[in-house]
């Protein structure tokens, strides 16, 4: 299996999380994703992620896309 392509976009997933008391099997509830799919996303694992998905996580947690989402040029792995 390829090694993994390094990148500079953070997920702020555990935070927004955290910040709403809610659970990620609380939030995969609401959205209609896996928690396995939730947890990939959060541990910063996915590769990429549908515009309807974070539609979805942004309504449930009521936050927008760069509360979620950010790119850290000289963050671990960049």
């Amino acid at each position: 299996m390829p090694e993994e392509e390094p990148h500079a976009i953070r997920i702020h997933l555990d935070r927004l999380l955290a910040e709403r008391g809610m659970t990620l099997t609380e939030l995969s509830a609401r959205v209609g994703i896996t928690v396995v799919n939730l947890s990939v996303l959060k541990n910063g694992r996915a590769k990429a992620i549908r515009f309807s998905t974070l539609s979805r996580i942004c309504e449930a947690l009521r936050c927008e896309p760069g509360d979620l989402i950010t790119y850290d040029p000289g963050g671990p792995g960049a």
